[in-house]
């Protein structure tokens, strides 16, 4: 594998490698490798090492020699073709996560006569490059990418770029383990509640019961304990290593600037389960691309982002200091963090850490003194979800956790205090209906949505996002209704009750004008996957809504899009949170042809 020298510039690495007959390969920006369209089939070798986080090593899986994967960075227009060769034990696959290609080339086992990629094989991807923008690339087999296998895409468009930009970076977001990936899924189907260890002590019950009275506090710890959930469970992994392009926050990747420059950050939340508040503190960011689709520019200070979106972002830093890039997982157990700066070496302050939120009745779309008989039968124990252990002597280490999924024998239909109908294209990310002030208390955010953000700084809302084009002029013929449903006492997540190839796949005929209407049952986040094709999102826009691959449905909401099937084939369509989709969150979108007329 050849690399440019570091601080050779694009320009001259693309005349050194032409000169050496490797226009193949070559470095992009300073210290960052990456592969050219041009010259000969791109080779991509997949194969087992080590991975070292801030000095301390475990096992992955990298493509191409490297995690993340090399950066790809094509051109609107062009034929790529790749030769990926598995030098594992086990089979493997590429998929491309938000690309336009033929279904065969997209990567997923088991769809559009795809077939994993063998021991000791070699598959030849070939496609042509339809759109431009920010994307990225993953396994698609077991748990693979959660050990590595993941990289950034980068397509400039045809024409001129209409995003201005001294300096391009891609800045992706992962999660890294030194469990095996294996074990961690084992130790959730054992115990859902096994990584989970923040759950709400007495002390926070009587310090409730005194901020909000003790009929309040109670009726509060009631309801949790009529579903099984826990309040306080808002990721179901923890013990991360989090990294910025396969670094950790102590080996600080950095990218460089000069004062008054226009930076071009392309974020990509390439985690296997976890969804992340982003900011830069003393820089606001623009957010010109959502998914790698241009979105009308909205200034702002931070935002979150579900696994696989991506948002490219421009800063204009004018000092000459450090920015610390700062990312949280919501469940703040650590961070990512790297640095804009001026030259190598320099470290921005670490911002303060913000305090995890607690879920609330609002988060599912009830309210207190809801009825609760369609949870007949659940543990209505007042104090399910609380950790005595801290109160008293005995060990509770091994108790079971709340099942916080599809709340058993409840009818999902009705979800009783929500109106479905006509939350459709509302706001989601502002949680109608949940009063920050009643509960807040100085070391504790409530609800999913409340991220700590300060008063006076704006969070990006979904409802932000305008498309520059205009919708495809046709109002949907019919809509799909899909339950965001799972049983968390088993860590069993489905959709519409059933498990993948359980139950019917979707089928839609081709040319089809769809709306979907994802209905989250759950206490959970999911963020909602569709192959092969993308979907424009009703969030308030008229003709002018969103295109996104992948739409972060919140905990008990309703979010809807609109969908145009003109791509044929038989798509995976899944929650892409890792554990979720391998516990069942998937099904097949199958596009049809039309039945031609006699």
């Amino acid at each position: 594998m050849h690399t440019a020298p570091r601080g050779l510039s694009r320009r001259n690495a693309l005349k050194l490698a032409g000169a050496a007959g490797l226009a193949g390969i070559v470095t992009a920006y300073p210290g960052r490798r990456t592969f050219a369209a041009s010259g000969p089939p791109l080779e991509l070798p997949v194969e087992r090492t080590r991975i070292t986080i801030d000095g301390e090593t475990s096992n992955a899986i990298a493509i191409g020699g490297s995690i993340p994967a090399p950066t790809l960075r094509w051109r609107e227009g062009e034929e790529v073709i790749v030769h990926v060769t598995n030098r594992l034990d086990e089979p493997t696959s590429i998929h491309w996560h938000g690309l336009l290609i033929q279904g065969v080339m997209d990567g997923a086992p088991g769809f559009n006569g795809y077939q994993p990629i063998m021991p000791g094989q070699t598959y030849t991807y070939c496609f042509k490059l339809r759109q431009a923008g920010t994307y990225w690339y993953h396994s698609h087999s077991a748990s693979q990418e959660q050990e590595g296998m993941y990289g950034a895409i980068v397509i400039e468009p045809a024409d001129r770029d209409p995003v201005r930009a001294d300096r391009d970076y891609v800045v992706l977001l992962s999660d890294h383990t030194p469990e095996a990936p294996e074990a961690v899924l084992r130790k959730l189907k054992v115990s859902e509640g096994y990584y989970n260890n923040g759950k709400r002590t007495l002390v926070d019950f009587f310090r409730d019961a005194g901020r909000d009275g003790l009929g309040s506090a109670m009726r509060d710890r009631l309801d949790w304990g009529k579903m099984r959930m826990d309040a306080t469970d808002l990721a179901d992994v923890t013990g991360y290593r989090f990294l910025v392009n396969g670094k950790g926050s102590r080996d600080n990747w950095t990218a460089l600037y000069k004062p008054g420059e226009r930076i071009r950050l392309r974020i990509i939340n390439g985690s296997a389960m976890t969804i992340f508040d982003v900011r830069i503190p003393g820089l606001s960011m623009t957010v010109v691309a959502a998914d790698g689709q241009n979105v009308v520019p909205v200034k702002v200070d931070e935002f979150r982002f579900g696994v696989g979106e991506t948002y490219d972002v421009i800063v204009m830093p004018t000092e000459d200091k450090p920015f610390t890039f700062f990312a949280e997982p919501i469940d703040r157990t650590g961070f990512a963090r790297a640095t804009i700066a001026t030259r190598q070496g320099m470290e921005g302050e670490i911002p303060e850490r913000r305090p995890r939120a607690v879920l609330t009745m609002a988060d599912m779309g009830m309210t207190h003194g809801m009825d609760h008989d369609p949870m007949a039968g659940m543990d209505h124990d007042p104090m399910a979800g609380m950790d005595h252990g801290s109160m008293q002597g005995m060990d509770h280490s091994s108790m079971p956790g709340m099942n916080h999924g599809s709340m058993p024998g409840m009818n999902q239909n009705s979800m009783q205090g929500m109106d479905h109908s006509s939350m459709a294209g509302m706001d989601h990310g502002n949680m109608p209906g949940m009063e920050h002030g009643s509960t807040a208390s100085q070391n504790q955010a409530v609800g999913w949505a409340d991220a700590g953000t300060p008063p006076d700084a704006k969070a990006l809302s979904y409802a932000d996002l305008k498309s520059f084009r205009a919708r495809e002029p046709r109002a949907p013929t019919h809509e799909i209704e899909i339950q965001l449903t799972g049983m968390m006492s088993r860590y069993i997540w489905t959709l519409n009750g059933e498990k993948f190839d359980e139950g019917a796949p979707i089928r839609v005929a081709y040319g089809d004008r769809i709306r979907i209407k994802f209905v989250n049952t759950t206490m959970m986040a999911h963020p909602m996957h569709l192959h092969g094709m993308f979907v424009e999102l009703e969030n308030g826009q008229t003709d002018r809504m969103p295109k996104k691959h992948v739409v972060l449905v919140p905990p008990g909401q309703v979010t809807s899009v609109q969908l145009t099937a003109d791509e044929p084939g038989e798509w995976p369509f899944h929650c892409h949170l890792l554990y979720h989709m391998a516990s069942g969150m998937m099904t097949r979108f199958i596009v049809e042809p039309r039945t031609a007329s006699l």
